[in-house]
């Protein structure tokens, strides 16, 4: 062992490898997979479970005990690489698995903090990410640890060595397309979506053989383009994607119509159905495209074995505000009037909570979880926003010059009243507990034409906050009644994701570097600790040798420091990083 070994050795860390025995990997099973939430001693999946509801049954940590946990080792990333950090650890046999930005991979010795293998990417010199280098983690399936590229490649990584297992090229970066998201492993297949409607890329869900790499299936997710299904080596038309072409779109605009699906997915094993979201149409200026534009700001149900487009549920048809429709789509179960129901939830950009029936996609209720909703006066009874017209940015050509149309403010601004960071859900208190943001934009929009791997928006913006003392504000909602429980407001926004456990504990960090743990019930802060960097990654929680941990990734960036216009001086001092702490009780 050379003494490079131990140049991350975390904080009360042992001092050799040679104290500790070598991680022994069993490898992660499809049943290991769909057993993740109630499975402690590992997260093989990206939310804790294939629902996503970012929940744990652990409580050894719970609102007596919080107060005593203490960092247990620290690793850095190293480098100057040390860009936004918004990676969710993964924890199986003894090793995590954490992605870093500029796509990069550690394996870690959960035992001592220190590093088992690295992998970096060799990027090529245009990547065209949209918000920052970012990457929120890796999929485990076999002895694979598997995850997307800037440069939207899928790479497989052997579990113990760190080595390339294989790798394959999703799509062309030099068109706009990238993958910063974790991808989902169901039935053998790991599936992911693309980034890049910023590029006006055509949206695509794919699913790939996890052990070989070869190619199962693809669904464009913009109407009008051909699905396929390979078999046998053979590639066969699997229907267009659930309309004609032009049937919601003008002209040719649906040939670049954007709606990627950039933030990966869920799956519920109960109606066997993948839940992935969809990004805005291409370009911004919705002058330039009359219609729905399906399937874009929308949840799509999707069949695993195929791809067919089984539902879609549009959260902002016609969407001219950047709002999106990727947020997380989690599956949960509740009683009304003595009946039990099948739902899912999302909270939008738009600043709207959607309750769902995800058998079938309809909508049961939605409700604002922000403040101040401008461009909708509200839902009517299908969810369908009702527009206010006078707040939808104004149509360059009814301008003499042409040059730009008429400037609205519109609330919430386009990175949203919650963005890509996943909430939570507790079955133990049936409550949902969101990320939000309180802000506005002046938007306006502008000319634009299409060209391959050129920005394509037609719009200009600026982001202001709302209030003074705060922009971030988590939120605990019951999705039964809309009903706001508590909330806890943050002076800089809030971008990382959310953990509940049976302890009454939600977790979540916040851009000033502090890891804060809250009283699932009354929103009490109970707990903080000063981590150094801004915490944007997800926290996760699991038990070894009869303890429990808790791990998050610190490394302030995303998007708001790269879009965030008058916000972005809020933040601007933050200082950037890029370590994982760890922490649990000590032993008495």
């Amino acid at each position: 062992m050379t003494a490079t070994s131990f140049k991350r050795c975390g904080i009360y860390a042992a001092l050799s490898l040679a104290l500790t025995a070598a991680p022994v990997y069993a490898g992660v099973t499809d049943e290991d997979i769909l057993a993740d939430q109630e499975t402690t001693e590992d997260i093989v999946t990206y939310g804790l479970g294939l629902r996503g509801q970012r929940y744990s049954p652990l409580e050894s940590i719970n609102r007596e005990t919080v107060q005593e946990i203490r960092p247990v080792w620290a690793f850095s990333l190293g480098g100057e690489k040390q860009r936004g950090q918004e990676s969710q650890p993964m924890v199986k046999d003894g090793v995590m698995y954490v992605t870093g930005s500029y796509s990069r991979v550690y394996a870690i010795d959960v035992k001592t903090g220190d590093e088992l293998w690295q992998y970096d990417a060799r990027l090529p010199d245009g990547i065209m990410p949209c918000c920052d280098v970012i990457n929120r983690g890796v999929a485990l399936y076999d002895d694979l640890v598997i995850f997307g590229t800037l440069d939207a490649k899928l790479v497989a990584l052997d579990a113990k060595t760190g080595k390339v297992r294989w790798k394959k090229t999703v799509d062309n970066y030099q068109d706009g397309y990238s993958i910063t998201a974790a991808p989902i492993v169901v039935k053998g297949n790991v599936i992911t979506g693309v980034s890049g409607g910023e590029f006006g890329v055509v949206g695509k869900v794919r699913a790939y053989d996890a052990k070989t790499g070869a190619l199962v299936w693809e669904r464009p997710t913009v109407e009008g383009h051909m699905g396929y299904v390979w078999k046998d080596g053979k590639k066969m038309e699997n229907g267009i994607s659930g309309g004609k072409p032009g049937q919601t779109w003008p002209a040719d605009l649906w040939k670049s119509g954007g709606a990627a699906p950039w933030l990966g997915g869920t799956y519920d094993a109960d109606t066997d159905l993948l839940f992935f979201g969809t990004g805005n149409p291409a370009p911004w200026n919705s002058h330039m495209r009359p219609g729905d534009n399906l399937f874009s700001s929308s949840r799509l149900a999707i069949d695993p074995d195929d791809g067919k487009i089984v539902w879609h549920f549009q959260t902002t048809p016609h969407d001219g505000w950047d709002f999106d429709g990727v947020n997380e789509l989690i599956s949960f179960d509740y009683t009304e009037n003595g009946k039990p129901v099948k739902a899912a939830a999302t909270a939008d950009r738009n600043g709207f909570f959607y309750v769902l029936n995800r058998t079938n996609g309809e909508f049961i209720r939605g409700f604002p979880f922000v403040d101040k909703i401008s461009w909708a006066k509200g839902l009517d009874d299908k969810g369908r926003p009702m527009f206010v017209s006078e707040n939808r940015p104004g149509d360059p050509t009814e301008i003499k010059d042409g040059k730009q149309g008429n400037t609205v403010t519109s609330a919430p601004s386009f990175l949203g009243g919650k963005n890509w960071m996943p909430m939570a859900y507790s079955a133990k208190t049936g409550l949902f507990y969101v990320p939000a943001n309180e802000w506005q934009m002046d938007i306006w929009n502008e000319p634009v034409a299409y060209k391959k791997g050129a920005a394509y928006l037609g719009a200009g913006f600026t982001i202001k906050a709302l209030n003074e003392d705060y922009i971030g504000v988590l939120r605990a909602y019951d999705p039964k009644t809309g009903e706001r429980v508590w909330e806890y407001k943050n002076y800089a926004p809030l971008w990382g994701g959310v953990l509940t456990t049976a302890g009454g504990l939600v977790f979540t960090g916040n851009p000033e570097g502090y890891l804060m743990a809250f009283d699932d019930k009354t929103g009490e802060l109970l707990y903080k600790f000063n981590t150094g960097s801004g915490i944007v990654g997800s926290p996760v929680t699991w038990d070894m040798d009869g303890e429990q941990y808790i791990s998050v990734l610190s490394g302030w960036g995303g998007a708001v420091p790269l879009w965030g216009g008058d916000v972005a001086k809020r933040v601007k001092d933050f200082n950037q990083g890029g370590m994982v702490w760890t922490f649990k009780l000590p032993k008495r």
